[in-house]
């Protein structure tokens, strides 16, 4: 393989599914440069990646790790993923900043579907990407097979750069496609030079073929030494794969164990001699690299203990150095100290140049997707992901009220995939994250980091009622308490309105018999009455008309046609057959074809009706199914529809319309609610 002149630091981001062996692969990386002693234990909590408390109590990641080495001088830092889909906003973010990803996948066809949501998106942002076929000491199923597999999910052309030696059922090491040289694995170590295996030379020369000829479909001098039959150079190979990954035109596919350190060293070489430099990723993000002054940008964010605030950032130009004055998203403002990160470790330094990671502490205009530079330069950045589960939330001891709320601010500043809303029509402090596990970790967070005790409770659903027909009521109001009395006398219709009119109020008063500066009071003590209705609820899609009444030239005020009005409302509404009505929901379910079936089952079992069925637009092999699904059913649909698809369905939602609830559904509520009203007095 050619030498080449020392490389800007790279970062390289580690992605794939839960239990594909990332945090393995991230260890053995570090020890095959010399970045660790020796390689942690994911099982045994030793782990780089198991810095935070949560990732040991789960044993899984579940936040980004940072990890810095050096490799035959080059300077590399790799971002390692949490492979859950409840932390894939981490992924999301780290794919941003990185030069290339390592996709770490399982050798089972049958599990190549959970790769799906995260090729698209390399696909979709065009970042280079190699696959690593992980585990294959304990492979069952044929490279082929998996290839296959993974072709229908991945957009770009995938080329095996490595065929695997077996010896029996076992990959016991592989035949490089490039150099043909045959290698054998030996655990712990780097794998040793052999001659080809017997037997082995068809199948490695027709690999090489199809390698050759992938390659060709973007290179017209290649392709004409294949019409040829001239097999290109090693050389030649070699640039070929390094512009084509860099284009992010093809995927290449390795061969190894992360456990017993197979095919790590064969990786790392790709990684030094194919990915792009930071100039180029930073070219492709629209980052002149001649222009002037700093171009960075935060891309994760971290409250630390006894540190504060850590902004994650990524250099594309220039330097940035500490207490320098940058723009940010277009204002100016100070930077704080600097920091390089690995893992637990966090080294003071004073600038950071092209390529590199740093922290910056205690920044406050600082926010994940925050610009540092020319707000011309700044690329979008992407959305967060949309909420799939929600918790009610409340602390243990009142006096932590105030303190919850400033504590999941700040967790929502980590995690942008967390949302905190205070709900206006439940009253409840709701959190939204990606779902339960996602949320829990939020719970062991408020006690870890900020010793928060606190209870969750499944959200309440904004129950309304409205009314089914009119009545006219008569409501007299006296009272004689010394001094000025009070006294009010009207007569008003109750008439229902059509669905989504809200409130209206007019009145037909002639003659006078009632003040015109009294009757704007009867209007709003009307509407303050439909706060809860006889069911419990707040009352929608009334109409209100006052026609008559009388009043007493000392004794009646605002207050008292106020108060009249509540009082004829009261009276009036439950004679008005009230109904109670519930939220319906637009519910849009993202999800390969093959699970399209068992979806189907999950909507009606929540009381849903299907809408459309049709192909997901530029999702090859994907469904969008739309349905209308009732609020109430809505709360672990998420956990339904992972479990059923292999963890890849999502789904969005949107209010549509109330909708009438009756019989023994809404006698539950009713009731529940009359409970929780009489708890409350």
């Amino acid at each position: 393989m050619p030498q080449r002149p020392p490389s800007a630091p790279r970062v390289i981001a580690i992605v794939g599914p839960y239990q594909s062996g990332k945090t393995s692969l991230l260890e053995s990386l570090l020890a095959t440069t010399g970045a660790i002693a020796q390689r942690g234990s994911v099982t045994a909590g030793t782990s780089l990646g198991d810095r935070q408390p949560e990732a040991r109590a789960h044993g899984m990641g579940v936040a980004l790790n940072v990890a810095r080495t050096t490799w035959l001088g080059d300077s590399y830092t790799f971002l390692d993923c949490p492979g859950s889909v409840e932390f894939a906003q981490d992924a999301q973010d780290a794919l941003a900043v990185c030069d290339a990803a390592v996709v770490v996948c399982e050798p089972a066809a049958d599990r190549v579907v959970a790769l799906a949501p995260l090729l698209h998106l390399l696909d979709e942002r065009s970042i280079p990407h190699v696959v690593f076929l992980n585990k294959t000491d304990a492979a069952t199923e044929r490279v082929k097979d998996v290839l296959e597999a993974l072709r229908t999910v991945s957009a770009r052309p995938l080329v095996l750069r490595e065929v695997p030696i077996r010896e029996g059922r076992e990959i016991k090491g592989f035949v490089d496609l490039v150099t043909e040289q045959a290698w054998r694995f030996r655990p712990g170590k780097h794998s040793e030079p052999i001659e080809m295996p017997a037997g082995l030379a068809d199948e490695e020369h027709a690999a090489r073929e199809q390698l050759v000829e992938a390659l060709a479909d973007f290179d017209d001098a290649l392709l004409e030494q294949v019409l040829e039959d001239i097999m290109p150079s090693t050389d030649e190979l070699y640039a070929q794969l390094a512009q084509d990954f860099e284009q992010d035109l093809v995927v290449p596919v390795m061969l190894g164990s992360a456990e017993q350190s197979a095919g790590v060293t064969r990786l790392m070489k790709l990684l030094r001699h194919e990915t792009p430099e930071p100039q180029v990723t930073g070219e492709h993000q629209g980052i002149d690299p001649q222009g002037e002054g700093v171009a960075a940008r935060i891309f994760a964010t971290e409250h630390v203990q006894h540190v504060g605030k850590l902004s994650l950032a990524r250099v594309f130009r220039g330097t940035l150095s500490s207490n320098l004055e940058l723009p940010v998203d277009g204002e100016p403002a100070r930077m704080g100290g600097l920091f390089r990160l690995h893992g637990e470790e966090r080294e003071k330094v004073d600038a950071a140049t092209v390529g590199e990671v740093v922290a910056i502490a205690r920044t406050d205009a600082l926010r994940t997707g925050s610009w540092l530079g020319d707000p011309a330069e700044a690329a979008a950045w992407p959305a967060p992901l949309e909420p799939l589960y929600s918790r009610a939330v409340h602390v243990t001891k009142r006096a932590d009220e105030v303190k919850l709320l400033g504590a999941l601010q700040s967790l929502a500043e980590d995690d942008p995939s967390l949302r905190v809303e205070q709900n206006a029509a439940t009253h409840q402090l709701l959190i939204h994250g990606q779902g339960e596990l996602h949320l829990k970790v939020v719970v062991e967070r408020l006690a870890d980091r900020f010793n928060l005790e606190v209870e969750t409770e499944r959200p309440k659903v904004p129950y309304t009622e409205t009314i089914q027909r009119g009545v006219d009521q008569a409501t007299r109001f006296k009272r004689q308490t010394g001094g000025h009395g009070q006294f009010a006398d009207i007569k008003i219709k109750v008439r229902p309105l059509a669905r989504g009119e809200g409130y209206v109020f007019d009145d037909q008063i002639v003659g006078g018999v009632v003040p015109k500066r009294f009757i704007p009071s009867v209007g709003a003590g009307a509407e303050a009455a439909l706060a809860q209705g006889p069911l419990g609820f707040p009352v929608q899609d009334v109409g209100v008309t006052l026609y008559d009444g009388q009043y007493h030239a000392v004794d009646s005020s605002d207050q008292a046609f106020r108060t009249c009005a509540g009082m004829a409302m009261r009276e009036a509404l439950p004679l008005c057959a009230p109904v109670l009505l519930e939220p319906v929901m637009t519910v849009r379910i993202a999800v390969p074809s093959q699970f399209s079936a068992g979806v189907q089952r999950v909507v009606p079992g929540r009381r849903g009706h299907l809408l459309d069925f049709a192909a997901r637009p530029e999702w090859p092999g994907w469904d969008l199914l739309t349905a209308h699904i009732p609020q109430a059913e809505m709360h672990d649909l998420i956990i339904d529809l992972r479990s059923v698809t292999l963890g890849v369905a999502s789904f969005t939602a949107a209010f549509d319309h109330m909708a009438e609830l009756r019989d023994k559904l809404a006698d539950d509520v009713v009731e529940a609610r009359r409970a929780e009203l009489d708890a409350a007095r």
